[in-house]
């Protein structure tokens, strides 16, 4: 009887079923991380849909994530992405092995007071624009109204949109179709669907917490970092934190 009325349902016209989610036609640009993308629909962020991502505090994972997919989009074309108010300026010396050049980024910082409402503005006009590739909006606080005016956007323009918001937000009705809740565990990023078109997953994916290229530019920088120490300790006499304080200082003067 059941395989009866499957049969009979498959032949159906307009009928879908839940276990064919995965298989269904989704415009999607694969993440760059082969487990995750066995969990998508469509095998990989989905193109004119807000996707939305939720961050535990004073942990900023989301780069570890986006970034395969955004210099491979960036890649196909001209044009730029677009950071509403990140919380932190982009890692240049990650950036540029992937092949993300600096001018093809645009950082906006709208002024307060209504900061966040002008941010969702920046993001909504972003989305609408021709030259932009991709927008990436960091909008802790706005209401869901404004959140599905940016999917809505995002979907008339066919863009590809990442909303960052707080863990706390996932209890909260988003109209994001695909919500993923970010927590990092030692050297794996564990990446919770929270919602996605289809079934949900029981169990997080696990990423590495640092993609390859990130990896060796931090070692890199460490071991410039060391070499410039050790010499400035060795010709002048200062101390390796005094040191440290003083290329700090100098990376904010040059910034």
């Amino acid at each position: 009887m059941a395989a009866f009325l499957s049969s009979s349902l498959n032949a159906l016209p307009g009928v879908w079923q839940g276990d064919a989610w995965a298989h269904a036609p989704q415009p999607a640009l694969a993440t760059g991380h082969a487990p995750l993308d066995a969990q998508l629909p469509g095998g990989g962020w989905p193109l004119g849909c807000m996707s939305e991502l939720l961050l535990p505090p004073q942990a900023h994972p989301e780069w570890t994530l986006v970034m395969p997919a955004l210099a491979a989009h960036l890649a196909q074309g001209p044009g730029r992405a677009v950071l509403v108010t990140p919380p932190l300026e982009p890692f240049l010396p990650a950036l540029q092995p992937l092949g993300v050049a600096a001018d093809r980024l645009c950082c906006i910082h709208p002024p307060s007071p209504r900061a966040d409402m002008a941010a969702a503005w920046a993001c909504e006009q972003a989305l609408r624009c021709r030259d932009v590739r991709a927008v990436l909006a960091w909008l802790p606080q706005v209401p869901a109204a404004v959140l599905r005016r940016l999917q809505l956007a995002a979907a008339q323009h066919r863009q590809l949109l990442w909303v960052m918001r707080p863990e706390r937000s996932r209890a909260q009705a988003s109209p994001a179709p695909l919500r993923l809740w970010l927590q990092p565990q030692g050297e794996e990023l564990h990446v919770h669907v929270v919602k996605r078109r289809g079934p949900p997953l029981a169990q997080p994916v696990a990423l590495p917490a640092r993609t390859p290229v990130l990896a060796a530019a931090l070692q890199a920088q460490a071991q410039w970092r060391r070499q410039v120490q050790a010499a400035a300790w060795g010709m002048g006499g200062h101390t390796p934190q005094e040191v440290e304080d003083a290329l700090a200082c100098l990376a904010l003067a040059t910034h």
